[in-house]
C-alpha cells in the first residue's frame, strides 16, 4: 500500500483563486500568520499578527522569528522544533513568545515547510492562535475549582486532595513523620450573622483567614471547609507541643477585635487537634477525630483546644454497652419516630411528613440516631432496624388515615446497606401487607451514594418500587457525587437538598447560586425539589423566589411525635385556611 503523502501548498492549487481573494482572507482571518523566506527571514505578516504582537510589518521585515522568542524556553527546545519540521515538513504545539512591549504570553503555533515542484524549500508559514484569554479563563476555573470563594484559602476539596497527596508520601520516608489536623469553629458565629448581618459576617471570615494565614508556613494548609468552620495542616511537626503551641497563637490572635466598619468585634474559636499517624492514617479519619475534638472543647467552655487522643479516646465499654442494649431494643422494640412536616411553597399545604427514629434506652438515656445508627450499619444490625422503622412508619399511617388525613405520605429513609440487599423488595412488600398499608401512602428516600453503587441494579429496584406505588426520593443532594446527569437514568419524583448548603444561603453567593442551580434543574427533570434544615424567614422568602416547591425544617417545625403532628395539622389547616 503506497504511503499517502502531505499535500504542499502548490497541491492546494490556490492559483484558482483571484490574487484579491487570496488577500482578502490572508488579512481578515483570527489567526495571526508569518510567512519567511527558506532563510528564515520574515517576508510578510497579515493584520492579526500585528494586532497581538504589537509589530508592524516594516519593524519585522527581513528579521528572523527568533525577534519574538520570549526566553522561557532553551535552545534545546528550538532545535527540537526545527529538527521536526526537517523531518515530517510541519511542527505544532504550544509555545511561549514575547510581544512588543515585552509582555509574555501563550500562543498555539503550526509551522509549516513550503516546497516547490522539485523538492527544494522556498517558504516558512507560521500561524498561531493567541491562548492568553484560554489561560486566563482555565487559571480562574482552576482557582474556582481548588479555592474557597470567599476567603480565597483552599476549600474541602483541595484540602482532602492535599493531604492525600501529603500522607503518600509521608508513607514513603522511612523515618517516622508526625502531621497535626486541626479543626476550628468559630464561638457563636451565628449571633455575629444574626445581629449584624452576613455581609459582616463575610468581613469576619475573611479577616479570620487572613490571620490564621499570616501563623502559617509554607508547607501547612489552611482551608475553609464551609461556614465558620476551617481546617489546617501543620505538616512535619517534632512533637504534639508544637500543635499545641500554634492553637494558643490563635487563640491569642483573636484576642484582638476585627475592626468593621468602625465597629470592633470580638471573635473566639473552639478547636480539636488530631495527630498523624497515632490518630488516624487518612484525611478523613484525622478529619473526623479533630472534628470531634473541637466539640468536646465547645462543650468544655470554648475558646480553647482539645486533643482526640487526650479527651476522645475511644470508651470500649460505651461501645459494647451500646451494641449490648441495641440488640435488646431491636428485639424488644423499643424505638418511636417523630415526624417532620413538609410545606408546599406556593399553596401553604402540608404536602408530607418525614419519619424519623429515636431511642431513649433504659440503661443508656436518650441515643443520638447518629450513634446508634453508625453502629448498627457497623454490626449489620441495620436490617432489622430498618423493617421495625417501616413497621412504626405503616401504624403511624393508620393514626393519620384515622385523623383524617390519608393523602399525606409519609417519607422513610433506608439504608444504604438494607436496599442493597437480595431480599429488600420482598421485606418491602412482607411488611405493608402484614399492616394492610398501600405503598401509594409512603415516599422511598435513598442517598446518592446509595444509588451510585450498582446502577444497573438500582434502577430495577427503583423501577420495581415505583411500580408498587412507592415516591422515591433521593436525600441529601449535594454530599456525594453531586452530578445531575446521572439522575436522569432513576425514576426519582423528589430531590432534597442538604442542609448544608440551605444553612448559608443568605450569606454565601457560591451557596446561593449552587441551590438555584439545581432547582432549575431539578425541574427540567420533572422532578419536585424540598429544602431541609430551613430555619429563618430569609431563607423561606429566598427559596420561594428559587422557586424550591418543598420546605422542611424548624421555621416551620421540629420533628414532632404523632399525636403533636396531628395536632400541629389541624392547627396549620385552621391557620392557613383559604391563604396562599
Amino acid at each position: 500500500m503506497k504511503e499517502s503523502k502531505r499535500p504542499n501548498v502548490q497541491e492546494l492549487l490556490l492559483s484558482h483563486f483571484s490574487k484579491e481573494l487570496i488577500e482578502k482572507v490572508f488579512e481578515n482571518i483570527a489567526e495571526g500568520i508569518m510567512i519567511t523566506d527558506k532563510y528564515k527571514k520574515i517576508l510578510s505578516i497579515n493584520a492579526a499578527f500585528e494586532f497581538v504582537t504589537g509589530y508592524k510589518l516594516e519593524e519585522v521585515q527581513g528579521e528572523k522569528p527568533s525577534i519574538l522568542q520570549s526566553g522561557v524556553h532553551d535552545r534545546i527546545f528550538y532545535i527540537d522544533i526545527w529538527n521536526q519540521i526537517e523531518r515530517d515538513g510541519i511542527w505544532q504545539g504550544e509555545i511561549w513568545n514575547r510581544r512588543k512591549t515585552g509582555e509574555l504570553y501563550p500562543e498555539w503555533l503550526t509551522i509549516i515547510e513550503i516546497k516547490d515542484e522539485l523538492g527544494e524549500v522556498t517558504n516558512y508559514c507560521g500561524i498561531f492562535t493567541d491562548l492568553s484569554e484560554r489561560k486566563i479563563v482555565e487559571d480562574e476555573l482552576e482557582k474556582r475549582t481548588l479555592h474557597d470563594s470567599l476567603t480565597d484559602v483552599c476549600n474541602r476539596f483541595a484540602f482532602i486532595e492535599r493531604m492525600k497527596v501529603l500522607l503518600e508520601m509521608t508513607a514513603k520516608k522511612a523515618q517516622p513523620t508526625q502531621h497535626a489536623v486541626l479543626f476550628m469553629d468559630l464561638d457563636r458565629f451565628k449571633q455575629v450573622n444574626d445581629t449584624l448581618g452576613h455581609a459582616i459576617g463575610d468581613q469576619l471570615l475573611v479577616e479570620v483567614a487572613r490571620r490564621v494565614n499570616s501563623l502559617l508556613k509554607n508547607k501547612d494548609i489552611l482551608a475553609r471547609f464551609g461556614g465558620d468552620e476551617f481546617v489546617i495542616t501543620l505538616a512535619n511537626i517534632q512533637h504534639p507541643r508544637e500543635a499545641a503551641k500554634f492553637a494558643e497563637q490563635v487563640i491569642r490572635a483573636f484576642e484582638i477585635p476585627i475592626k468593621i466598619h468602625d465597629q470592633d468585634i470580638y471573635v473566639s474559636t473552639s478547636m480539636g487537634i488530631s495527630i498523624y499517624p497515632e490518630d488516624g492514617m487518612t484525611p478523613e479519619q484525622l478529619l473526623n477525630r479533630a472534628d470531634r475534638a473541637m466539640s468536646y472543647s465547645k462543650e468544655n467552655g470554648r475558646n480553647c483546644f482539645s486533643f482526640y487522643f487526650e479527651a476522645l479516646k475511644t470508651d470500649s465499654n460505651r461501645v459494647l454497652k451500646l451494641d449490648s442494649e441495641l440488640r435488646k431494643a431491636i428485639e424488644n422494640r423499643e424505638f418511636t419516630l417523630v415526624y417532620q412536616p413538609k410545606i408546599n411553597t406556593v399553596t401553604n399545604d402540608i404536602v408530607g411528613i418525614e419519619a424519623l427514629v429515636r431511642w431513649n434506652s433504659e440503661k443508656l438515656g436518650f441515643v443520638s440516631p447518629a450513634e446508634f445508627i453508625e453502629h448498627a450499619e457497623e454490626s449489620g444490625l441495620i436490617i432489622s432496624l430498618s423493617e421495625i422503622i417501616f413497621d412504626l412508619a405503616c401504624e403511624g399511617n393508620h393514626k393519620l388515615v384515622a385523623a383524617g388525613y390519608p393523602k399525606i405520605p409519609i417519607a422513610v429513609n433506608v439504608s444504604s446497606i438494607h436496599f442493597q440487599q437480595q431480599s429488600f423488595l420482598e421485606s418491602v412488600q412482607t411488611i405493608l401487607e402484614r399492616n394492610n398499608t398501600s405503598a401509594q401512602c409512603f415516599e422511598i428516600e435513598v442517598t446518592e451514594r446509595t444509588v451510585m453503587n450498582s446502577a444497573q441494579e438500582t434502577v430495577s429496584k427503583l423501577v420495581k418500587l415505583k411500580q408498587l406505588g412507592f415516591k422515591l426520593s433521593i436525600d441529601d443532594f449535594g454530599t456525594g457525587y453531586s452530578s445531575l446527569s446521572y439522575l436522569v437514568r432513576f425514576p426519582l419524583d423528589v430531590l432534597k437538598i442538604d442542609r448544608s448548603f440551605i444553612q448559608h444561603i443568605c450569606s454565601l453567593d457560591d451557596k446561593q447560586a449552587i441551590v438555584d442551580a439545581i432547582i432549575q434543574m431539578a425541574h427540567r427533570l420533572q422532578m419536585k425539589v424540598v429544602a431541609e434544615g430551613v430555619e429563618t424567614s430569609q431563607q423561606v422568602e429566598l427559596l420561594k423566589s428559587m422557586g424550591c416547591d418543598f420546605i422542611q425544617g424548624y421555621y416551620y417545625s421540629r420533628p414532632l411525635p404523632m399525636k403533636e403532628l396531628i395536632d400541629f395539622i389541624q392547627f396549620w389547616e385552621v391557620e392557613h385556611q383559604g391563604r396562599i
